[in-house]
């Protein structure tokens, strides 16, 4: 086994590797899970990658979980890095790409985050599992955790998508619609889990769902020959995703297989849900809930991230930044993207386009950099957005 223990990202506490653990118990702040990262490298080897198999399990030794039968798998995983030269011509880049999540399994990059905190889940004898969520989180815990046998418990707001909704009842969860946001979600399952016997695995407040999300980290880089972009637009809700990359090029640098640079990171927002735009200019180190919270982009309708503090931490010291964008704006971009490379994202992903041309305008991307964007998820799922 590889990992060494847990540590709290804000006191630093540490926690014994192999048990239950939701946040920390001396501060309420998430877990980070550390390895033995000279153990990792022994078997864990750049070269040797090319022949293993393409999901995010390629990198299973710096991941958590230690038995091969726990380690479950519908595909989820080393995604298209797409070259995009019409979209970039149109920007006056060269070197645009677009990390296409949408392919995963269940349509989006929560498979990643939900696939390995299943696994864990299994491996640690839970039998069933909670989640609030606006939407692609709630199907891929439902798809895992029919895979693994395992109860799905899932409370959503009660104007989710329909092909979120549809998608946990077909993958045989027990679904609650709320009359509310995620964050009213989150305080249903806060109050029923003890007496129902749920474990919680929403968004960092259990220590694993980063563990898959970094595994963008780790693929980005070798996607990209080992060397990192220079700036990087990530669709930011609850952040698992940025701060999970972040986690990956630590961990990379301290197996030698990258160096010290860093990409600049920038975390798009939706102007009508925008907690970490709002303290990263205002030189907050915590992020307020967002007060009448609302978008189209429903895995943006986050009023309140329990990682704000690691994610502005993350924007200032890579010299990145937060932008927030309109919804309309989201939906022309995507629009774009499809007739430029036929891509059809998620308005989430689409909102890295207005944010990137603002960027481009402002001097803080160059027109040589390699920029990558994230969609997050398949614009299928979105068709309510769209209508």
């Amino acid at each position: 086994m590889n990992v060494t223990h847990l540590e709290c990202a804000k006191c630093g506490a540490g926690y014994e590797a192999n048990r239950i653990h939701n946040l920390c118990t001396a501060c309420g702040k998430p877990l980070l899970v550390r390895y033995d990262l000279k153990r990792v490298s022994e078997t864990l080897r750049r070269e040797d990658l090319p022949g293993r198999t393409p999901t995010l399990w390629r990198y299973r030794e710096a991941l958590p979980v230690e038995r091969p039968e726990n380690m479950l798998s519908l595909g989820e995983g080393w995604t298209p890095l797409t070259h995009t030269p019409s979209l970039g011509a149109a920007l006056g880049l060269s070197r645009l790409f677009i990390k296409d999540e949408s392919v995963n399994a269940t349509g989006s990059f929560k498979a990643r985050g939900l696939c390995m905190a299943v696994s864990m889940a299994k491996e640690l004898g839970v039998r069933k599992l909670a989640i609030p969520s606006a939407g692609n989180a709630a199907g891929a815990l439902a798809a895992y955790a029919a895979r693994a046998g395992l109860e799905a418990h899932i409370f959503m707001p009660r104007d989710t998508p329909a092909a979120n909704r549809i998608e946990c009842e077909m993958t045989g969860a027990y679904v609650t619609l709320i009359d509310g946001l995620i964050t009213d979600c989150g305080a249903e399952v806060a109050r029923r889990k003890q007496a129902e016997g749920w474990f919680d695995v929403s968004t960092l407040k259990e220590p694993y769902r980063i563990e898959g999300k970094k595994t963008m980290g780790y693929e980005l880089a070798e996607q990209l020959q080992w060397q990192l972009p220079d700036a990087i637009l990530y669709p930011t809700g609850g952040g698992t995703g940025l701060i999970g990359m972040w986690k990956a090029f630590d961990e990379m640098q301290a197996m030698g297989w990258t160096g010290s640079a860093r990409p600049k990171m920038f975390s798009i927002q939706a102007a009508g849900c925008a907690p970490i735009v709002r303290a990263f200019e205002n030189g907050w180190d915590e992020a307020p809930e967002f007060e009448n919270a609302h978008t189209v982009a429903s895995g943006l309708r986050v009023p309140r991230a329990i990682g704000d503090f690691i994610m502005l931490d993350i924007l200032r010291r890579s010299r990145g930044g937060a932008l927030a964008v309109s919804d309309a704006e989201m939906i022309a971009a995507a629009r774009e993207i499809g007739a430029r490379e036929g891509i059809f994202a998620a308005p989430e992903g689409a909102a890295c386009l207005p944010a990137l041309r603002r960027l481009i305008g402002e001097g803080a991307v160059k027109p040589d950099d390699r920029v990558v964007i994230f969609n997050t998820g398949a614009g299928a799922k979105y068709l309510e957005a769209y209508s």
